[in-house]
C-alpha cells in the first residue's frame, strides 16, 4: 500500500518554533518517523514524501534511515497547500493511495479503519472524520446517516461550521488520478482547491464516505498544540532505566519515567512521571520534574530547577530556574534565577499573538514559547504566553511582557530595550559604558 505523506507546508502559525513541526522530537525521534512507523504497522510499504525546498534535507535525513520500504521524495513548488502537494506527487497517484498529513497525530487504528473501509466499499474516497465540541481551525464535512459525504468546507469562520465533523487528513483514494483530474478543473482563488476538487467529485456522482473515529487525535496548528502531542506520547510510556543510566541513591523516580541512554540523575532529584528524559541528559541536585515533562537529549537541568508540564528540546541548559507549562526548542539556555510565569494574576485564559491577532489558547496556564538557540540572562522574568524568536536573547533582570522577535536582544536600557543580537554589545558600550558580553 502506498502513502503520500504531506511535509511541504510552511507552518507560520507555529512560530517561533521551527516551521518543520514534524521534525520536533518526541521520545527521542522526530514526529515524522513516528508517523511512518504507525503507517508501516497499518500496512503501508511504499512512501511518497512531498516536501518544500527548505525542508528537503530534513526529510531526507529521516528517509535515509528507513529499511524494508520504498521511499520517494518529490518537491512541491509554486502552488501551495494540499492541491499543490498532490500535483507534485501526480506521478505516484495511479491506483489506490493513502494521503496523510505529517502534522495530524492519530492512532494506528485510524489508518487501519480508513484503509479497510476504502478497500471494502465501492467508493471513490474515504475520509477520516472526528466529531468536535469546540471550533477547530481546519476543514469540516457534512455526512448523512450512512456516512456518505455531501459537502466539504475548508476553514470556515468560527460559528459558520457546517457540522461538528472535522475532516482529518487521513484520506484513502481508490484511484488518485480521479482526484488529479478534478484538481485540473477546479477554479478557486482560495487555499481550498483540494477540498473543492473533492466537492466536484461528489457533484459528478463519485461516492465519498466518512470514517468516524473516536481515538486520540492531535493536530499541530499552533505552538501550544505541542502539549497535546507530548501528552499522547507520555501516556504511552512505561518506566525504563537502561543499564547506562546513573541514578543517585537519594534520587526519587515515581510514576512512569522513560530514561534514555547515559542519563545521570544526581542527589535528591525528584522526577514524578509521566516523564521522558533523553539520552545523555543530566538532572542535577535538588531538581523537581513533575506534571508531565519531556526533556530532550543532551540537556542539563541544573541545581534546584523545577520543570513542570513542559516540552524541552535537545541541548538545553538550566540552573536554578522555574520552567512551567512552557515549550522550548533546541539549544536554549537559562541563567540562574530566570523564571517563566505561567498563570495570569487574574487567572484568566492566556492569549498568544499569531499573525497579528491575539489567539485564545484555551489554556489558563501557559509559560514561554521559545524558538531555537535562545539565551535568557540571570533573574529574568518571562510573562505568560510570551513568544521568544529563534536566536533571541533576554538580558539579565528583564521582565519580558511582549514578544521578542528572532535575533533581537531585550535589555533594561532606555531606547535600546530591544536591539539586534549582533549589534547589542556595540550599542551597549556606546550608550551606557556598561561592561559587555559578546553574544556572537
Amino acid at each position: 500500500m502506498r502513502a503520500v505523506v504531506l511535509c511541504g507546508g510552511v507552518a507560520r502559525r507555529m512560530r517561533p518554533l521551527r516551521e518543520d513541526k514534524f521534525m520536533l522530537d518526541y521520545l527521542g525521534k522526530p514526529l515524522l518517523l513516528h508517523t511512518v512507523d504507525r503507517l508501516r504497522v497499518a500496512g503501508v510499504d511504499d512512501f511518497v514524501f512531498v516536501v518544500a525546498p527548505q525542508n528537503v534535507s530534513a526529510v531526507q535525513s529521516v528517509v535515509d534511515g528507513l529499511e524494508g520500504v520504498a521511499c520517494h521524495i518529490v518537491q512541491q513548488d509554486g502552488t501551495t497547500g494540499m492541491a499543490g502537494a498532490m500535483v507534485a506527487a501526480e506521478g505516484f497517484l495511479d491506483g489506490p493511495v493513502l494521503v496523510v498529513s505529517s502534522n495530524d497525530v492519530v492512532e494506528i487504528d485510524a489508518y487501519r479503519m480508513v484503509l479497510a473501509a476504502g478497500i471494502r466499499d465501492d467508493v471513490a474516497a474515504c475520509l477520516l472524520a472526528r466529531r468536535v465540541r469546540e471550533y477547530f481551525p481546519g476543514g469540516y464535512m457534512v455526512a448523512d446517516s450512512t456516512n456518505r459525504v455531501s459537502a466539504i468546507v475548508e476553514k470556515p469562520d468560527p460559528g459558520a461550521e457546517p457540522s461538528e465533523i472535522v475532516n482529518v487528513v487521513v484520506h484513502y483514494l481508490k484511484d488518485g488520478r480521479v482526484l488529479c483530474d478534478a484538481l485540473s478543473r477546479v477554479d478557486t482563488q482560495c487555499d481550498d482547491r483540494y477540498e473543492k476538487a473533492l466537492g466536484l467529485m461528489i457533484s459528478e456522482g463519485h461516492v465519498i464516505r466518512s470514517v468516524p473515529y473516536e481515538g486520540a487525535w492531535n493536530a499541530l496548528k499552533y505552538p501550544w498544540h505541542v502539549f497535546g502531542v507530548m501528552e499522547s506520547f507520555l501516556d504511552s510510556i512505561r518506566t525504563v532505566v537502561p543499564s547506562s543510566a546513573r541514578i543517585a541513591k537519594s534520587a526519587v523516580l515515581s510514576g512512569n519515567v522513560l530514561l534514555g541512554e547515559g542519563v545521570r540523575i544526581l542527589e535528591n532529584a525528584v522526577i514524578r512521571g509521566p516523564a521522558y528524559i533523553g539520552d545523555n541528559t543530566v538532572i542535577g541536585n535538588n531538581v523537581l520534574i513533575r506534571g508531565g515533562a519531556h526533556i530532550g537529549a543532551g540537556s542539563v537541568v541544573g541545581y534546584c530547577t523545577e520543570v513542570k508540564h513542559s516540552y524541552v528540546g535537545r541541548d538545553c541548559w538550566f540552573h536554578s530556574n522555574y520552567v512551567g507549562d512552557s515549550i522550548i526548542d533546541d539549544g536554549c539556555s537559562f541563567g540562574s534565577g530566570a523564571v517563566t510565569a505561567n498563570l495570569r494574576l487574574d487567572e484568566g485564559g492566556v492569549r498568544v499573538a499569531v499573525d497579528g491577532t491575539r489567539q485564545n489558547t484555551g489554556l489558563n496556564k501557559l509559560g514561554v514559547i521559545m524558538g531555537q538557540k535562545c539565551r535568557v540572562g540571570i533573574n529574568a522574568s518571562l510573562m505568560p504566553g510570551i513568544r521568544v524568536g529563534k536566536g533571541a536573547h533576554v538580558g539579565a533582570h528583564v521582565c519580558l511582557r511582549a514578544d521578542l522577535p528572532a535575533g533581537k536582544m531585550a535589555v533594561p536600557l532606555g531606547e535600546y530595550g530591544v536591539v539586534d543580537v549582533p549589534q547589542a554589545a556595540t550599542e551597549l558600550r556606546r550608550e551606557s559604558g556598561n561592561p559587555i558580553v559578546e553574544t556572537g
